[in-house]
């Protein structure tokens, strides 16, 4: 059964003109599960309705469950002893569906999205080896709601210049931004207010304009909401960050880079697809690819100042015009000085 994310990427692909054939290879499914997505012209999955095995002997189980204190191996033996032929696994999953021995748990929200309708964004600290020491780090992570494709880097500290430029890399990354990147109620870019009555820092509000989006922060106390990027933390931190040491911290920022790249081509069961198989039907909605706003780094023209606060002293960076991602060479200087030209130096590196 393909979920709703699959159906709605066939259903796109086939908008765009693509064929069955295709559309079967590009999202690793049947041709025949294609033409079924087709034929029912919606996204939405259809209920399935079949009769369980152990549904005849209900009233037996709920007895031997009693009688055996909740010990469903001892049911099932019972039950086969008795006649009964289904699996061990079936009698869980009946149980499981019926209440049986197992308190429904009540589920805190599902949302689903359209393609280029939101991403989301967070920090979170972690620890990581950096030059031989074990130093606290903010990780800083974007994820699209409709491909869960994911980017990540390590910040020292994490404040409004650093992200905007975290979010510059992460817009270059992802060539483009969607309608609307929710937050939680971070003051690096509320200004007042919460949820939905949050009013932007003008500095972020302008910054969100010029990559055609716009922030939105969920209610208080509703992580779930952000779901897909606080997912994404607990497999850094148990994944990414397990038997890893970084020389500095461009070294640690590019090791991420490249293991989004990897994650972001992982087939993943949930999603019948990966999330770069699933970013093909989602890129060309983003609002960047349809204005074309998305400043070009690698043109010699282009010229890139950012400007961020250290004290009370204004700090402005110039990148050269030259490198082939302005953004990553960017330093952002330790030193309280009006003005520091930027050098070619390793990403995020201190002067």
């Amino acid at each position: 059964m393909l979920d709703q994310s699959t159906r709605a990427a066939i259903l796109k692909l086939r908008e765009q003109g693509h064929s069955i054939r295709s559309i079967a290879r590009a999202m690793k499914v049947s041709r025949g599960a294609v033409r079924d997505v087709l034929r029912s012209a919606t996204e939405i999955v259809p209920t399935l309705v079949r009769p369980e095995k152990p549904t005849p002997y209900r009233d037996q189980i709920l007895e031997l469950y009693a009688r055996c204190k909740g010990n469903l191996v001892r049911v099932h033996e019972e039950l086969v002893a008795s006649g009964a032929q289904f699996s061990y696994q079936a009698l869980t999953a009946f149980c499981r569906r019926q209440g049986i021995g197992h308190e429904p748990k009540e589920p805190v929200g599902e949302y689903h999205f359209q393609p280029g309708q939101e991403m989301q964004h967070d920090t979170s600290p972690h620890r990581a080896e950096i030059g031989g020491q074990l130093r606290p780090v903010q990780t800083a992570s974007l994820v699209l709601g409709f491909s869960r494709m994911l980017f990540f880097q390590f910040f020292p500290t994490f404040r409004r210049f650093d992200c905007k430029v975290f979010l510059t890399d992460a817009l270059q990354y992802l060539q483009g931004a969607c309608e609307t990147c929710l937050i939680d109620n971070t003051h690096v870019v509320v200004l007042k207010g919460t949820g939905r009555d949050m009013v932007p820092v003008p500095e972020m509000a302008a910054f969100a304009e010029r990559y055609g989006f716009r922030f939105q922060a969920h209610a208080i106390g509703d992580a779930n909401r952000s779901a897909r990027v606080e997912r994404s933390f607990r497999y850094i931190e148990t994944n990414f960050l397990v038997g890893r040491s970084f020389r500095d911290w461009a070294d640690a920022n590019q090791q991420a880079r490249e293991w989004c790249d990897k994650v972001n081509a992982k087939f993943r069961d949930d999603l019948k697809a990966s999330p770069r198989e699933l970013f093909v039907v989602e890129r060309p909605t983003s609002s960047l690819c349809r204005s074309g706003r998305l400043p070009s780094i690698s043109s010699t023209s282009a010229s890139w100042i950012w400007k961020g606060w250290s004290g009370s002293i204004l700090i402005a960076i110039p990148c050269p015009p030259t490198s082939s991602d302005a953004t990553s060479k960017c330093v952002r200087p330790k030193t309280r000085s009006k003005f520091i030209e930027g050098r070619g130096s390793s990403p995020r590196t201190r002067a």
